[in-house]
């Protein structure tokens, strides 16, 4: 078995059907090659929020710079940075090297989130877990990624802009 066919994934929990986000909901994603990933013991579940301490459901979240707050003003920093942190400790425990993660989420946003003033506008910007695991080297990838991280697993690369 070659190194990068053992590479594990890190997975926004939600992602893998766990009703975990913020509503109460899951948002599963259909793939055959997640499946089978999941199959082989390399895909793990996790939910940073969750860890962090929040409930489910909860209140709607977003950034607001650094700062995490929910519609009605309360800060939820602290809960997000938790999550981010043992999140990062996870993936270090672990070995992983990359993530898949929820795209709009103030934790696991890769290339989008929220604006921060509740209007359903997405933004260009990056969630607390994902800016966290990039800062330590790991690779974060969206659900809408899913054929650029099989790419960068087979080929064992951190890379995340490789051409086909």
């Amino acid at each position: 078995m070659s190194e990068s066919s053992v590479h594990k994934v890190l997975v926004s929990a939600c992602l893998l059907g766990q009703p975990v986000r913020y509503d109460g909901k899951s948002k599963g994603i259909v793939s055959d090659w997640l499946s089978a990933l999941g199959a082989e013991g390399r895909a793990l579940a996790f939910c940073p929020e969750v860890a962090g301490g929040l409930p489910t459901p909860r209140p709607p979240a977003e950034r607001q710079g650094e700062r995490v707050v929910t519609a009605s003003g309360m800060d939820v920093t602290a809960e997000f940075d938790r999550g981010a942190k043992l999140t990062l400790a996870l993936c270090q425990a672990q070995g992983i090297r990359f993530a898949l993660l929820k795209e709009g989420s103030p934790s696991c946003g890769s290339g989008r989130i929220y604006n921060g003033r509740f209007e359903g506008v997405s933004v260009a910007g990056e969630g607390k877990t994902t800016a966290l695991l990039r800062r330590h080297g790991i690779a974060v990838f969206s659900e809408d990624q899913l054929a650029e991280l099989a790419s960068a697993l087979s080929s064992g690369s951190m890379a995340t802009d490789r051409d086909p």
